[in-house]
């Protein structure tokens, strides 16, 4: 039997707001500030690197170890109650001096509120990571295997990081980063026959492979999740 749920209703943590309109003449830059940021500040101190509003919308850069902190208390807190991840994402910048930003929009449905999250990490780093969100949000586990599909970045803590467009065996690199090459870093003779080399069953449960006798020829990592449960290639 599933459990009774109570719908959130939007604004109802703030009933004396006036009704959402479209904005008009927004600057720019500047402007008010959410709320939230001034909570963030007199809790997490110097966490809080950086707020800039653009175009209507607070931008907040956050230290990389308070990141997953910062989020569950803007989930669980009464005050601020953001209950809605709707995207994790990255930007990397043409200007090789500029550190790459994961970027997290979060939504407080009952307060009508938007917060835009930032970690830059330094270009040069061995291995870009940052901590995985899906302890408080279940809705990340794809958005971030969709972000180390296409930027390489890694998420500590995700229960499954894998890739999710590209092909579990995809060697090309990372399609979103700079420095991918417009027709990929293969010949376009290589992609095909690295194509028609792929086993088509690769795909399929460990019940349907025991079927096809493909079971052998999927990489280590594929094998091992499948003896340990898992029912299908996602």
């Amino acid at each position: 039997m599933s459990t009774s749920f109570t719908p959130v209703v939007v604004g109802s943590a703030a009933p004396d707001t006036p009704a959402p309109a479209t904005p008009r003449g927004v600057a720019h830059r500047g402007g008010s500030a959410n709320p939230s940021v001034a909570a963030l500040q007199q809790r997490f101190g110097n966490a809080v690197q950086q707020v800039d509003v653009v175009w209507g919308e607070t931008n907040i850069v956050v230290g990389h170890d308070q990141l997953l902190e910062i989020v569950r208390w803007l989930h669980d807190d009464p005050g601020q109650r953001y209950d809605y991840l709707s995207d994790v994402t990255a930007v990397e910048y043409r200007d090789p001096e500029r550190p790459l930003e994961v970027v997290w929009h979060l939504r407080s449905l009952p307060f009508r509120r938007f917060l835009r999250l930032k970690v830059r990490l330094a270009r040069g780093a061995a291995v870009l990571e940052v901590p995985s969100v899906w302890s408080v949000y279940k809705g990340a586990d794809w958005l971030e295997r969709e972000c180390f599909d296409m930027f390489g970045i890694r998420f500590a803590g995700h229960p499954d990081l894998r890739r999710i467009l590209m092909w579990e065996q995809y060697k090309e690199g990372f399609p979103l980063r700079k420095d991918f090459p417009l027709r990929g870093r293969f010949s376009r003779s290589e992609q095909l026959r690295q194509a028609l080399a792929a086993n088509p069953e690769a795909r399929y449960s460990k019940e349907e492979l025991s079927i096809a006798d493909a079971f052998e020829d999927l990489p280590d990592d594929m094998r091992r999740r499948l003896t340990a449960g898992e029912k299908t290639g996602e």
